[in-house]
């Protein structure tokens, strides 16, 4: 039971609760509950195929819950389009939807980005107090930097 992957959720869980972060005390305390129980195989597999996309429709309850239970209209929605700070969220909207895009592309040609992306989310998580709701994010960020660097280098003759 006490292998590598149990070892290293109960580190975690550790440094979620030094860090007092509770998300990530809630998330390694389930992960390691599955374990326990031995469901982990089965389980682990449908969270990683499915979590993300569950994550993401959860996000966007909790998004659109102001607009069922009222508190946000059609007249709030005219008003916001007047403001120039709802044109720079839309805009953020925008770039940070086709920055995930990139972030996908990235994780399926290069799937060993992935480590490097949940190390630098836990860091960012149990150290800055971050929320982990950008691993997709964090791809494309990482596929664009990337990019910049491979026309840096190509462009001064390194590549």
């Amino acid at each position: 039971m006490f292998n590598q992957s149990f070892l290293f959720l109960v580190l975690l869980l550790v440094i979620g609760g030094i860090a007092k972060n509770p998300s990530l005390i809630v998330a390694t305390t389930v992960l390691i509950i599955l374990q326990v129980f031995g469901v982990d195989q089965k389980v682990f597999t449908l969270i990683q195929t499915k979590g993300i996309n569950w994550g993401v429709t959860v996000i966007t309850i909790a998004v659109l819950a102001p607009i069922a239970s009222g508190k946000i209209g059609f007249t709030d929605l005219g008003g916001a389009i007047k403001s120039p700070a709802a044109w720079i969220a839309l805009g953020a909207g925008v770039a940070v939807a086709i920055i995930a895009k990139y972030g996908i592309d990235l994780l399926s040609t290069d799937p060993h980005m992935t480590t490097a992306l949940v190390l630098g989310t836990i860091i960012a998580v149990a150290v800055f107090k971050g929320v982990a709701v950008g691993p997709l994010i964090g791809a494309g960020i990482a596929y664009m930097v990337m990019r910049v660097v491979d026309m840096i280098k190509s462009g001064i003759g390194m590549g």
